[in-house]
């Protein structure tokens, strides 16, 4: 650990990649949990904005509609961010789109203060929408810019962070959120606001700061350009390892120029890494993860938990995240990717086993509740130590620059619409199942544990190109996708 920090305090890379959290990953965090809170008050801003518009009061299914949008729009506008990175960033660069990413989020936060002004639930409406959107974008051009920044030695830790900022920021919206903080009545608006404050921050010192060095050599073919930020990032140095390696995906990029999402999904050369990429984002999305931060207290509820509890038992779900992220940091390079997947949601699954039985005893005693709570952060604590921190490095790792941009895209895509069906979706399950619905989390979690034991790569210490190779070999039942292509083309 002592080395890394030495590495990371050697020049800026620290600092960027603080700057790049607080208006990246953050921002998705916060709002993923900052909702909660608030939720009764804005509920009653549209029974009361409704009745001073019809002198009438709302009908309760409007009230329930308009409420879902709130929630869902969010999704909706992150399924857009996800799309656009790719048009947006080839066209801006990394550096210039988070600063403009960072527009959107001041923009939607001014929108959402001056809602409840203007008495107007649709103005909260847009404000979600934007929301979403910054941090669909935000958060694939975030990890981007940490994967083309990093050391192939540190590359782990420093995309690590990605995961470690949505941690933090889900931490923060459960601490503003608290009714001593600005978890009140009169100050619903302000509480949805705060992530802008990181925004503007982000807006000032990232035009000091240098653009990713890999986008710079790769896509820009400036080699001066490209060792000045390298240095201005890890200090002096002739990086001649780092530009050996930039020039090796160049020739490899030059043979096959960067491909548009569709094309990516007809690739038979990289199925293995796109089939591994979209397992693992829908076992993380249907692990259990995001129906505790966006229904925490509907869960504890149903588990037992006096209701005036639920928030500080939410707050240290929050504080157990941000620190199992943190250590994941120093477990990474030593233990490789492939452990912390496979077991990670090996005990998640059996976590789920176990609160589906003490949600069923939870009549028995009045200490059965709290055992569910505690194996529920048991399941966050290997969550966030595993699959969760382990995704944004493996992201960054198993593309190389031509096809990266794409792979985001369409991981976003798939990462939004499953937020988007879980939030439809979870209410009822849990009101049709009970407790047995994290039975079907239990089974997800199992799936991921056996795909990543099985098929999964290690990736540890590689270059991008020899990661590529490693899939390459992959087989099942004796054939690969490569080899039913060299049939095909021998046809």
């Amino acid at each position: 650990m002592e080395t890394v920090l030495r590495q990371l305090t050697r020049g800026n890379a620290l600092f960027l990649i603080i700057i790049l959290g607080i208006g990246g990953s953050f921002q998705s965090g916060y709002h993923i949990t900052g909702l909660s809170s608030p939720s009764p008050y804005i509920k009653r801003f549209i029974n009361s904005s409704w009745y001073e518009r019809y002198e009438e009061p709302p009908p309760e299914a409007t009230v329930t509609i308009i409420w879902s949008l709130i929630v869902s729009m969010y999704a909706v506008g992150g399924l857009f961010g996800a799309v656009s990175v790719k048009f947006i960033s080839d066209m801006l660069g990394r550096k210039r789109v988070m600063i403009c990413n960072s527009f959107i989020a001041i923009v939607a936060a001014g929108i959402m203060l001056t809602s409840k002004g203007a008495k107007s639930y649709e103005m909260i409406i847009v404000a979600r929408i934007l929301h979403g959107y910054s941090a669909g974008l935000g958060v694939s051009a975030h990890l981007m810019y940490l994967g083309e920044i990093s050391p192939r030695k540190i590359r782990g830790v420093v995309t690590l962070t990605s995961a470690t900022f949505t941690s933090l920021g889900k931490l923060s919206g459960q601490f503003f959120g608290l009714s001593e903080i600005l978890g009140r009545e009169e100050l619903w608006n302000v509480v949805l606001c705060v992530p802008a404050c990181f925004s503007v921050v982000q807006i000032i010192a990232l035009p000091f700061l240098p653009e990713a060095p890999r986008y710079l050599f790769i896509e820009k073919g400036d080699v001066k350009a490209c060792h000045k930020a390298l240095q201005s990032l890890w200090g002096q140095g002739d990086f001649k390892q780092e530009m050996d390696e930039m020039l090796a995906e160049q020739v490899a990029i030059e043979a096959a120029p960067p491909t548009s999402s569709l094309q990516l999904l007809r690739d038979r050369t990289v199925r293995w890494q796109l089939l591994s990429m979209s397992m693992i984002y829908c076992c993380n999305q249907l692990s259990g993860m995001s129906a505790i931060s966006t229904f925490s207290f509907d869960i504890f509820l149903k588990a037992g938990i006096p209701r005036d509890n639920i928030r500080y038992v939410t707050l240290g779900l929050g504080v157990s995240e941000i620190l199992t992220s943190i250590s994941c940091g120093l477990l990474i390079e030593q233990t490789g990717r492939r452990p912390l997947f496979w077991g990670g949601y090996g005990v998640m699954s059996a976590c789920w086993v176990l609160v589906t039985l003490t949600l069923n005893l939870k009549d028995s005693s009045y200490w059965v509740p709290y055992i569910a709570a505690g194996l529920i952060i048991v399941f966050i604590i290997f969550f966030c130590g595993g699959p969760a921190g382990a995704t944004a490095t493996l992201n960054s790792e198993i593309f190389i620059q031509s096809n990266r941009m794409a792979s985001l895209v369409l991981m976003g895509i798939q990462r939004w619409s499953l937020f988007a069906v879980l939030g439809l979706v979870f209410p009822f399950l849990i009101n049709a199942l009970d407790s047995y619905c994290f039975v079907i989390f239990a089974c997800m979690c199992l799936l991921g544990c056996l795909y990543t034991f099985f098929i999964l790569p290690e990736t540890k210490g590689k270059t991008l190109l020899e990661i590529a190779e490693e899939f390459k070999a992959i087989t099942v039942c004796g054939k690969s996708f490569i080899e039913k292509q060299k049939l095909e083309t021998k046809l």
